[in-house]
């Protein structure tokens, strides 16, 4: 899972941002359109992203058809010391 967090949050140009949703996320679980407004990212933006980190196992979403509501997955929480330390670098 450490190689694919570093990939998804550091490894490209959208990983600043994948960053910054994983955090919110973590703070609080939320649907695509409180994080764009939230994190002021258009929501095709955040859409885009949050698809990208549930191919990748990083969150996991809920059932719901609407109003969807994303939450890190329980690997990403079994790796957050690795998070931390990408999120510390992407944000310098």
């Amino acid at each position: 899972m450490d190689s694919v967090l570093w990939q998804t949050l550091a490894g490209t140009r959208g990983g600043p941002n994948r960053a910054r949703i994983l955090r919110a996320l973590d703070d609080r679980p939320r649907n695509a359109n409180r994080l764009a407004d939230d994190l002021d990212l258009a929501y095709n933006t955040v859409r885009y992203h949050l698809e990208v980190l549930e191919e990748n196992g990083v969150i996991t979403k809920s059932e719901a058809d609407y109003g969807t509501v994303y939450l890190p997955s329980d690997r990403a929480r079994a790796n957050w010391d690795t998070v931390e330390e990408i999120v510390s670098q992407v944000e310098e």
